[in-house]
């Protein structure tokens, strides 16, 4: 007798404009069943979920859940039929205890019961294996916790079928096999887990099953059990694709970024950096890790001078020439006219990196404008580079002249990478340069990032995935709450031992450190 599906979506299509995201797509899962949802960016993995989740209405198709076809038109109505998101930035209010995030919006007639809501709570804890505290405030909350409570909130609902974007997306070693061990006690009690992912060896040791879809169209089934990384891969591009990350031995190091004792402290007064001091050199791949909020992104914005730099602190760029310049209390434009060659490749793409409503040749001539010799903008120069990014990244747009907003993800980065290394930088700083990409397209970026390796460039990586870290660079140094925990050598060190260095357990954590 076959299974009953708990959801069934037939022929489901859904276009923005003269863009099909999905085209006549159907789908089932199964209670009691972890179904991984893979495919590139664009490829209509998100718009899907979001039309079952109540985000999106489909242009045509039909849904059914437990064999009743329904009409999804709200998130309200995707929870009365029992299907949750969890989404890749959390909805929750920081200043609201979690107890207080879990009911609100809920529009209950009475008095909500704050007891009654964390004896639930407690109930569903001990029912999974979480842990949430009802009263802590979100803003005290590490992005494990966060994540948790994201979790609850929707179980707490009512919740049979889960939804999870990237739920790994920036979660230490230990605390994906944490949420996994969650995720497999809620597939025992029946419920039915989507997972949205990019992290093939999280595919295959958390599912049953993976359905792969390409440039919005279905492409096909099968059990997990059944496959490898490598037919996935090839399942979604739709050729071979090497999962090789290349590593080539550094060739003439040489001191290119000498930062010592570099403290930072934000707005507020706290302390974000605090006597943080390394070397990257040329030649070599630099990674940064940590968990979200250790001081990553503080440090990148340090050295491109976006960031007050308490005194004491040194940050040290020798150029190529063997010119040394010292960097702090210098601003960004300043930075740029002394023609160091430093680039930076920010997390925000577009906050702080490209202007969304601009065409691809204005957001290449960000870079370039302030070089003209006439009060009129050269134009034709950024648009021949424009074209050859375009060209040699394989970059998917209609036209050059097209908000860049309109591309995709992965499109967007391509565009962002191939501006900053145009100029054949000494320095390049990545933050986050593959987050939610495809696998395909962070091959491409880690390709472009060992040429400017082997250029002779110091390349500063910081990511969250370890795995891609470890493959990717010839060093890795491990920040935690502001300090350095310690600097390992990427071929040696291990993944468990980078995790205990991210998550600062003492003298356990500077065990495994070595001293580069």
């Amino acid at each position: 007798m076959e299974t009953q599906r708990a959801i069934r979506m037939v022929d489901i299509t859904k276009t923005f404009g003269q863009v099909v995201a999905n085209d006549r797509i159907s789908l089932d899962i199964y209670p009691g069943e972890i179904l991984s949802l893979l495919g590139e960016n664009g490829s209509g993995k998100t718009t899907l979920m979001n039309m079952l989740s109540g985000i999106y209405l489909p242009d045509s198709g039909q849904i059914y859940v437990n064999g009743n076809k329904v009409n999804i038109r709200s998130p309200k109505d995707a929870y009365a039929l029992g299907i949750g998101m969890i989404h890749q930035h959390f909805k929750l209010v920081d200043v609201l205890t979690a107890a207080e995030n879990i009911v609100l919006g809920l529009n209950e007639h009475r008095l909500i019961d704050l007891h009654n809501v964390r004896q639930r709570v407690k109930e569903i804890c001990d029912r999974y294996g979480f842990a949430v505290d009802p009263d802590k405030k979100v803003y005290d909350m590490s992005v494990s916790e966060k994540q948790t409570l994201e979790i609850v909130k929707v179980l707490y609902r009512g919740a049979d079928i889960l939804i999870l974007d990237e739920p790994t997306a920036v979660l230490t070693p230990q605390e994906t096999d944490k949420l996994f061990v969650v995720m497999r006690n809620m597939k025992a009690d029946g419920k039915a887990i989507v997972i949205i992912t990019h992290k093939l060896h999280e595919v295959m040791e958390i599912s049953d099953r993976v359905a792969v879809l390409r440039r919005g169209k279905y492409i096909g089934d099968i059990a997990t059990k059944d496959t490898n990384p490598q037919q996935l891969t090839d399942m979604m591009v739709g050729r071979a694709v090497s999962l090789n990350i290349d590593r080539p031995e550094p060739q003439n190091k040489q001191e290119r970024l000498v930062v010592q004792g570099l403290t930072v402290l934000d707005a507020e007064g706290v302390k974000r950096l605090s006597n943080v001091s390394f070397t990257a050199y040329g030649g070599e791949i630099l990674g940064i890790a940590g968990i979200t909020g250790s001081g990553q992104r503080e440090l990148l914005e340090a050295v491109a001078g976006l960031q007050a730099i308490q005194p004491g602190s040194s940050i040290c760029l020798h150029t190529a020439d063997g010119k040394e310049t010292e960097l702090v209390g210098k601003s960004p434009l300043e930075i740029y006219k002394l023609g160091v060659g430093l680039a930076f490749v920010p997390e925000d793409r577009f906050g702080m990196g490209l202007v969304g409503s601009m065409d691809l040749v204005d957001n290449v001539m960000l870079r370039s404008y302030k070089s003209g010799k006439s009060m009129f903008t050269d134009r034709k120069t950024p648009k021949a580079l424009a074209q050859k990014i375009v060209d040699e990244l394989d970059v998917v747009t209609p036209g050059l002249n097209i908000p860049i907003r309109r591309l995709s993800g992965g499109n967007v980065q391509k565009m962002l990478v191939g501006r900053e290394i145009a100029g054949s930088p000494s320095l390049l700083m990545t933050a986050y340069a593959v987050r939610g990409l495809d696998i395909n397209t962070s091959y491409t970026i880690y390709h472009l990032l060992n040429e400017q390796k082997a250029k002779g460039a110091a390349v500063i990586y910081v990511g969250e995935d370890l795995d891609v870290l470890l493959e990717l660079c010839d060093r890795i140094l491990v920040l935690c709450a502001g300090q350095v925990s310690g600097i390992v050598e990427g071929r040696k060190a291990k993944k468990e031992e980078v995790g205990l260095m991210m998550t600062h357990l003492g003298k356990e954590a500077q065990a495994y450190a070595q001293d580069a």
